[in-house]
């Protein structure tokens, strides 16, 4: 009797016990997630690769004399040509932002041959290194330089860039969240359908995200690791998207055990024995995957490795400890009004998944065939993916540094209006400058700064920024000047692109060995596991096949991101594999009861479809949160993660593992113990004669 009150006030203590540590570790957290924009950082420096020679030139510039001045271009234009009262107005504002701030020279107006654009370069050390203080000078010169009547006035360069691109990742955050939440929210309400269980993984969910944010900033602070806009936006879909997938399979797989088991404390924890398994390798692989991103050599990229996992992780435990915690504390109501009742067995309809399982039950092979074949056919659509996205189209909405440096292009065609810089060691300078001179395809160059052992040399080209003439003549410059470093932003372009290339040489294998890895421990298999690795890189080929088929005919793209397909392979990868972890998990599952194999696939089939159809919807919809956002990379990014998914949900997963499964039989559990015929029972012995002697 007094073992049995024990038990009843552990069930009643613990849920309270862990609903009091979230608590506790949420007031911890608080302080230090408010605090994660502050450390966020956008400059073009934060995305560079490690190692290249844009990014060494970047660090030697802000160590010059004056390396920390905020450098920026006043562009003036009038269509029919400007005019004496245009030019009037134009030194007159020059004069006004001179008096207002400490310029390093006097800005002097450059016109262009066509009359048309007249622009004067503005530098200043004022806010010196200060991110805020320099974006606050950008927004006060823009303040000031106003047109109008016809006059355009753009403020460009590239300080103004770099605002422009902070503004658009600070925006982000708020609508990025508020976004993604309304859609699951919305979603949830159609797959519950009760009034009150969709809000539990919802808030769960958005405190995750808020943990996930204090660490992040802990992460930064303690580590080093880099946060950017584009990391902390993706750590926030992952939270919330992975976090609602485990949501799903604990509160469907909670609900059965409901019906079976008495107190709603107890079928949690056979809710948690039976699911928890398959969730815990789901977050492992996303974990692991993402954090193979630290081999990259470019700094966003392994800078969204460990925020990446990090907000899995965050994830993983509040589903695994807060929500159960609260789903016990409500009891069966939360179901209301669809109570699962003690003893009482849901109604058996004739679902989509029955009928899936029915048509790859009779014919396996020609559903396999018919999948491959479709597969291969979107994948051919990578042959239409634009080329590099130049930096002034990777913006949906054109910022005003962008619509200056289009001025620019158009007004002066005779030369590059974006510098090449080159830092030379200063005893080698003239020498440098001399070969620079002689390089094919420079237009000019001039000695600039000097200090700490390196001298500047500023280099216009005379092709445009960005083109392939410009693109030899810095390839040229690199193979002539050893011992120098080409920057700039045209440089920075070509080097995003060269290192993305080395990065997917060096993270896709990493990703696809931990995955495998993973799977293997889970499954005790190598086929099963083989099989559904290259179920996902079939499904990441088709999914980026369909963004070459829409990017640049539908949406209108001039390019897309060199990140795109390293990021969406490791995401799709990582995330795919979940919902064959799910359905493999049960099938195995099944096996182990003594399931034969056809029976053990559509039984796992019948009773995960629908969960991973649910949860695939609700991951797919809260990555294509991201096609709203204002950067190209983004968009690219959340349509191709987002169609991947859908296509693993409800062709690749659901449809064609479960084909092969069925078509492998034993052999999918190859080389372990289920692969194995059970052995035939042995027959009943013979009763042995026993002779009585008649003493």
């Amino acid at each position: 009797m007094g073992a049995a009150k024990t038990s009843v006030r552990r069930r009643r203590a613990v849920p309270w016990l862990v609903l009091g540590l979230w608590i506790a570790v949420l007031a911890f957290a608080a302080p230090f997630a408010s605090k994660l924009g502050d450390v966020q950082r956008d400059r073009a420096v934060d995305y560079l690769p490690a190692s290249a020679d844009s990014t060494q030139a970047a660090k030697i510039e802000e160590r010059l004399p004056g390396g920390e001045a905020t450098e920026m271009v006043v562009v003036y234009h009038r269509d029919g040509g400007l005019t004496a009262a245009d030019k009037a107005t134009a030194a007159g504002q020059i004069d006004r932002i001179a008096d207002a701030h400490t310029l390093t020279d006097e800005p002097a107006g450059v016109p262009s041959r066509d009359g048309t654009t007249l622009i004067y370069p503005v530098a200043s050390t004022e806010p010196g290194a200060d991110e805020k203080a320099r974006e606050e000078m950008v927004l006060d010169v823009r303040d000031i330089a106003q047109g109008g009547d016809g006059l355009s006035v753009d403020v460009g360069g590239p300080e103004a860039l770099d605002t422009d691109s902070s503004e658009i990742y600070d925006s982000l955050d708020g609508p990025l969240l508020y976004t993604a939440l309304a859609v699951v929210a919305l979603l949830l309400i159609l797959i519950y359908r009760s009034p009150f269980l969709w809000l539990l993984p919802l808030l769960v969910a958005g405190l995750a995200d808020y943990l996930s944010m204090g660490l992040a900033y802990g992460l930064n602070r303690w580590f080093g690791t880099p946060v950017s806009g584009q990391s902390s936006g993706i750590m926030t879909i992952l939270v919330i998207g992975a976090g609602t997938d485990y949501a799903l399979l604990l509160v469907a797989r909670y609900r059965e055990e409901l019906r079976r088991i008495e107190r709603p404390y107890d079928a949690m924890v056979a809710a948690l024995r039976g699911c928890g398994p398959a969730v815990l390798a789901s977050s492992g692989t996303v974990a692991a995957g993402l954090l193979c991103l630290l081999a990259a050599d470019l700094n966003s990229s392994r800078g969204m490795g460990p925020l990446g996992a990090l907000g899995v992780l965050c994830a993983l435990v509040a589903m695994l400890t807060l929500l159960p915690a609260l789903l016990v504390l409500l009891g069966r109501r939360v179901f209301w009004p669809l109570v699962p009742r003690y003893g009482s067995t849901p109604k058996v309809r004739r679902s989509l998944f029955s009928a899936m399982g029915s048509s790859a039950g009779r014919r396996p092979l020609t559903v396999l065939a018919g999948g491959a074949v479709l597969l291969g056919a979107l994948a051919l659509g990578t042959l239409n993916l634009p080329g590099t996205i130049k930096q002034e189209d990777s913006f949906t909405n054109k910022p005003e540094a962008v619509a200056a440096m289009e001025t620019l292009a158009k007004a002066y065609p005779e030369q590059g209006t974006q510098p090449i810089s080159v830092i030379a060691p200063t005893d080698r300078a003239d020498a440098a400058l001399a070969d620079i001179r002689d390089t094919a395809g420079v237009e000019s160059a001039e000695r600039d700064r000097s200090g700490d052992g390196w001298t500047e040399i500023s280099v216009l080209a005379a092709a445009p920024p960005e083109s392939p003439g410009e693109t030899r003549t810095i390839k040229d410059l690199r193979d002539r000047l050893d011992g120098s470093y080409v920057g700039g932003v045209s440089a920075e372009q070509i080097d995003l692109k060269a290192t993305n290339a080395s990065d997917t040489k060096v993270v896709v294998p990493l990703v696809l060995a931990s995955v495998l890895l993973i799977l293997i421990a889970l499954l005790r298999s190598i086929v099963a596991p083989l099989l559904l690795v290259a179920a996902v890189v079939a499904v990441w080929g088709a999914a980026l096949g369909i963004g070459g088929l829409v990017f640049g005919p539908v949406f209108g793209f001039e390019g897309t991101d060199p990140g795109l397909g390293l990021l969406s392979f490791v995401f799709l990868v990582a995330l795919g594999v979940d919902y064959g972890i799910f359905l493999m998990h049960r099938m195995r599952e099944e096996a182990l009861k003594g399931a034969e194999p056809v029976a053990a696939a559509l039984t796992a089939l019948r009773t995960t479809g629908g969960v991973i159809a649910s949860a695939g919807l609700v991951l797919a919809a809260t990555f294509a949160v991201l096609i709203n956002m204002p950067l190209v990379q983004l968009v690219e990014l959340g349509f191709v993660i987002a169609v991947g998914v859908l296509l693993d949900t409800f062709l690749v997963r659901t449809y064609l593992v479960t084909s092969a499964s069925v078509a492998l039989r034993r052999k999918v559990w190859w080389p372990g113990r289920l692969s194995r015929e059970p052995e035939p029972p042995m027959p009943p012995k013979e009763p042995e004669l026993v002779t009585v002697s008649a003493h």
